[in-house]
């Protein structure tokens, strides 16, 4: 929102400075963006031509004497065809910056003619884009004098930034009732009166929505016979152009004053070229209309516009219709004041694309109360500016504004805000920012004026309250404490998330932040491409399915950098993949993939040998890792071996809690899979569902355990078992570490052993049991009596034998 510093004075009766008010202006939560005090102008002063001869080199140039004030002519070098020797221009000395031209001037040569400075046209100094000539000012014109000063092109422009809750503040009006309330001024209440029309308006308008929900909740409509349309006058085009819109002619500039000055968009027809009555209704399916912007859109029943009996003539509260505009042959004009249904401009305004200050106000939601004044006021100007006869208004559809009433509990200005704001002071700001307090007492009932849709309930009043008082004026304090120290404060998703990240990094492994959008046939290889999982308005057609794997992303980048000669990496991420469109059916996974040569101890060729490429068993240890750090109990998860289709079948496990939770997935990628995704080279990866860890148990106490090292010497024992040949050494390992848990503090698999002599299907498996004797040292009997407990739960659970 634009506007100058003399408009706001308009609406504000203030002494305060430029510097005061954009000050106060933030302070009260209209957020200034930009300031231009209008300092590029000011080396400009009015000068007058004294003589002007013919360039001896040039026929369409003239070498000027130029009084600038002090006495001494100037010689300067122009090209104007209305150069003359008389005329009171802009003059620019050597070292102003001319806007116009994006040049600062020095003194030049000409074809062999000095020139010391310029003469400027309006194009030049960025008032309009006239540049066939040079500024021509009457012959009384203040020679020597600032030019900015005289013109009032010295009016600062100011720019604040709107919420879009605030459409009160899309006026200047709006603007001045707010500082007016901060107490930098007193708002003047510039009374419209209304006007007599001669006669009833000839055209009538009616409202036709049938069944459907009317998008229309207020019309009026007036005409005015036998108006002179042409250019506004100087001051009303110097606003619009200091603003940033351009001039078109008075009818239509009235129209865009009126939308900054009271925040209320109205439009004008050619009544010679509307054909019957007005019609405002929705739309039909196809119907067409050539808007003002030169453009033809095709519109929809969800739409609303006004029509006649030739068709749409506007989009209504949008943009009105190229058939039906004002231009210099107008004669009867007719004025249009409405109250259009906010949400559903906001729709038709996204749906054609077209942003106008009529879509932006009204999809904020306009006064009401201010759409007969606003016909008024239109009135009153056109009247004033291009005469004409007006004939009465025409009011229709509008039912009055029923005032919101909110109860206000006073104390909560102290609850919300810490602010201790006197129950009087509060209901004082209220008033003068136009609220009315209907009551008295700790609580109150306020009535809502008609310009403040955005209030609904006791916290926007407080809000009201303390931006008028002064946000500065609340202390700053610490945040209190709502637990005890060392309180827990993220999720236990949250820590797992970063403990899973951590922990990865640690290992060797790069974060990396892939799509959650991947390609259908991506998406289908890796479990996915559910119906419900496709994406309405994908930004590309290769991003057209929400993952179910983090996987796919993370192979695509690894091969994305061995096409850049950086074929040894390893990436992982912990983020959220997708098995439907209900919230549970979102999962955190950690995931992880290496390539190349991209092991734990490093990568690459070395002079002791090649590294060796990455493995099932590389990625089983990133998932185990992952899982730790997530808090899974690892001594008790069982891995069987392979995994999903998108592993090699012989090369992938999976990682279980009991037999129904899984916890992961790791492995080397199946051939067929790697085909699809266009990839190659020797890639392993794993997936780990964060979510899918139980939460530990609570524990009684939050300190350490007790610290318990045994005084006795530890020791280790060899076993070798026959077992069948489809047995897993995990499986064996846990038989052996459950035949005494106190004693047993570990098992480690170190040799596997296939061959003729131990018989058809069969394998040898040696472990390493490490012993931790607690109360005494163990004798050769307590040592027997644990090695016949570790054979026989062996036996029972896996069927081996002890190797003779």
């Amino acid at each position: 929102m634009k506007f100058t510093l003399s408009w706001l004075k308009d609406h504000l009766e203030t002494d305060a400075s430029l510097e005061e008010i954009v000050e106060r202006l933030t302070s009260i939560g209209l957020e200034v963006e930009s300031v231009d005090d209008k300092a590029g102008l000011k080396p400009f002063v009015i000068a007058k031509v004294l003589t002007a001869a013919r360039h001896p080199d040039a026929d369409k140039l003239q070498v000027l004497a130029v009084d600038t004030g002090d006495g001494k002519p100037i010689q300067v070098v122009c090209g104007a065809p209305n150069a003359r020797a008389g005329l009171v221009g802009a003059f620019a000395a050597p070292g102003t910056y001319v806007p116009g031209i994006d040049v600062t001037l020095a003194v030049g040569k000409i074809r062999g003619v000095e020139s010391h400075g310029m003469m400027c046209s309006e194009r030049e100094l960025q008032l309009s884009d006239e540049h066939t000539g040079i500024i021509d000012l009457p012959a009384d014109a203040p020679v020597g004098t600032s030019f900015a000063a005289y013109a009032h092109l010295d009016d600062p422009l100011i720019e604040i930034n709107l919420t879009p809750n605030r459409p009160d503040a899309t006026s200047v009006h709006g603007i001045a009732r707010d500082l007016a309330a901060s107490g930098l001024g007193r708002l003047k209440h510039n009374a419209i009166m209304p006007h007599t029309g001669a006669g009833p308006c000839p055209v009538r308008v009616s409202l036709e929505f049938g069944g459907t929900p009317k998008l229309c909740h207020g019309f009026a409509l007036r005409l005015v016979r036998g108006v002179k349309n042409g250019p506004s006058p100087k001051w009303l085009q110097q606003r619009l152009l200091a603003i940033g819109l351009r001039p078109i002619n008075a009818l239509v500039d009235i129209t865009n004053y009126i939308t900054f000055d009271r925040g209320r968009p109205l439009h004008v027809f050619d009544a010679a070229k509307v054909k019957g009555d007005l019609v405002v209704r929705r739309a039909k399916d196809g119907e067409k209309v050539l808007a003002l912007d030169g453009r033809e859109y095709t519109l929809t029943p969800e739409m609303c516009v006004i029509a006649d009996d030739n068709g749409v003539e506007s989009i209504a509260g949008i943009m009105g219709g190229e058939h039906s505009g004002c231009d210099e042959n107008t004669t009867d004009v007719l004025i249009e004041s409405a109250l259009w249904e906010p949400l559903n401009i906001a729709r038709t305004g996204r749906a054609l694309g077209i942003i106008t200050d009529a879509r932006y106000r009204f999809e904020r939601g306009v006064d009401p109360e201010f759409m007969v004044p606003g016909v008024e006021l239109a009135t009153k100007m056109v009247l004033e500016l291009c005469g004409g006869e007006a004939s009465e208004n025409d009011v229709v559809g509008y039912a009055g504004h029923t005032p919101k009433i909110v109860t206000f509990p006073l104390a909560e200005v102290k609850r919300l805000t810490g602010l201790d704001v006197p129950a009087g002071e509060s209901l004082d700001i209220l008033t003068r920012l136009g609220f009315g307090p209907a009551s008295t007492g700790s609580v109150v009932d306020v009535l809502v004026p008609s310009w403040r849709p955005d209030v609904e309930g006791k916290a926007d009043l407080v809000e009201e309250v303390m931006r008028i008082h002064g946000v500065d004026n609340i202390a700053p304090q610490p945040l209190g404490s709502h637990d005890a120290v060392n309180g827990r404060i993220l999720t236990t998703l949250q820590i797992r998330t970063r403990a899973a990240k951590r922990a990865l990094a640690v290992r060797g492994m790069m974060e990396a932040v892939t799509w959650s959008f991947i390609p259908a046939r991506h998406a289908e290889l890796f479990g996915g491409g559910k119906p419900e999982l496709k994406l309405a308005n994908p930004i590309a057609a290769d991003m057209s399915d929400m993952r179910p794997s983090l996987l796919p992303g993370l192979i695509a980048a690894a091969q994305r950098n061995a096409d850049r000669g950086f074929g040894d990496v390893a990436l992982f991420e912990v983020s959220g993949t997708y098995e439907g469109d209900a919230p549970k059916a979102q999962r955190r996974v950690a995931a992880g993939v290496r390539r190349g040569t991209a092991k734990l101890d490093g990568s690459g060729r070395n002079w002791s040998g090649n590294a060796q490429n990455v493995g099932v068993f590389d990625a089983k240890a990133d998932a185990l890792a992952a899982l730790e750090a997530c808090g899974a109990p690892v001594d008790r998860l069982q891995i069987e071996a392979g995994g999903p289709s998108w592993y090699h079948p012989g090369r992938s496990g999976t990682i279980k809690l009991g037999p129904k939770v899984v916890l992961g997935t790791f492995g080397e990628f199946h051939p067929k899979a790697l085909e699809v995704l266009d990839v190659s080279g020797p890639l392993c990866g794993f997936e780990v569902f964060v979510d899918a860890v139980p939460e530990p148990k609570a524990k009684p106490t939050r300190t350490k355990p007790k610290l318990d090292l045994s005084a006795f010497q530890a020791v280790k024992r060899d076993f070798a078992f026959v077992v069948d040949r489809a047995v897993e050494a995990g499986t064996l390992t846990r038989a052996a570490l459950a035949a005494d848990k106190k004693l047993i503090t570990g098992v480690n698999v170190f040799d596997i052993f296939e061959g003729a002599a131990l018989g058809d299907g069969k394998k040898s498996i040696a472990i390493e049991v490490s012993i931790q004797p607690l109360e005494k040292t163990l004798t050769d009997e307590d040592f027997e009596a644990l090695a016949g407990k570790i054979v026989e739960n062996v036996k029972k659970q896996t069927g081996g034998t002890l190797r003779g």
